[in-house]
C-alpha cells in the first residue's frame, strides 16, 4: 500500500494550538537515540527562537493525521548572516539568505523521499538568493545528500560550546 503524504504549510502568523509541542515530539522521536545529549535536549528553545523570527516558515508532512516530519527556517537579517564568516564569497550580487534550520523525518517514515519533498516545499517560493544550513560533520552521508540537492560545503562552524562541529552548506536558489 502506497502512503499519501500530505504537506502542510505554516508561517509565523498561522501556527495552530499545540504546533510547537508537535515539533518537539517529532524531534524526540527522530532523535530518540540521542536525547541524552544536552544539546538535543535544548530543542524546545530552538523551536521558540526560530518560530518567533520574521519570515519563519514550516512545512509539516502528515500521514493521515500523524506528523511524519518537518522542515523549517527563516530569512536571515542582511548583514548579520552567521555563515558569512566562511571563505565563501557569493558572486553575481547574491545577498539575501534563507536559513534552513531543521529538516527531519521520524524513523518509521525515512527512506521514502519525504525529507527531499519537505526541503523542496520549504524553498520553492523563496525570494532570497541563497539557502544555508548546517550538517553535523560526523554525518557525511547527510552532507552528501544535501550536495545532491545543490548545496556546497563552504566551511565549518561550532555555533554553541556544546553543539557538534557543523559543515556550513550553501545553495544558490536562483542560479
Amino acid at each position: 500500500m502506497t502512503r499519501v503524504i500530505d504537506l502542510r504549510h505554516y508561517g509565523k502568523d498561522n501556527l495552530p494550538d499545540g504546533f510547537k509541542q508537535m515539533l518537539i515530539e517529532v524531534h524526540a522521536d527522530a532523535y530518540a537515540d540521542a536525547m541524552d545529549n544536552e544539546f538535543n535536549q535544548r530543542f524546545p528553545w530552538f523551536v521558540d527562537h526560530w518560530s518567533r523570527m520574521h519570515g519563519f516558515t514550516c512545512i509539516v508532512a502528515y500521514d493521515g493525521d500523524e506528523p511524519t516530519g518537518f522542515a523549517y527556517g527563516a530569512p536571515l537579517q542582511q548583514g548579520r548572516e552567521w555563515w558569512r564568516s566562511t571563505a565563501f564569497e557569493p558572486n553575481n550580487g547574491y545577498t539575501a539568505t534563507y536559513a534552513v534550520s531543521e529538516v527531519m523525518v521520524r524513523p518509521k517514515w525515512r527512506k521514502q523521499g519525504i525529507s527531499e519533498r519537505l526541503h523542496e516545499a520549504l524553498l520553492e517560493e523563496r525570494e532570497e538568493d541563497l539557502a544555508v544550513l548546517l550538517v553535523d560533520v560526523t554525518h557525511p552521508k547527510v552532507q552528501e545528500l544535501y550536495e545532491t540537492w545543490g548545496y556546497e560545503k563552504v566551511g565549518e562552524q561550532q555555533p554553541f560550546a556544546d553543539s557538534p562541529l557543523y559543515a556550513v552548506m550553501v545553495k544558490r536558489l536562483h542560479p
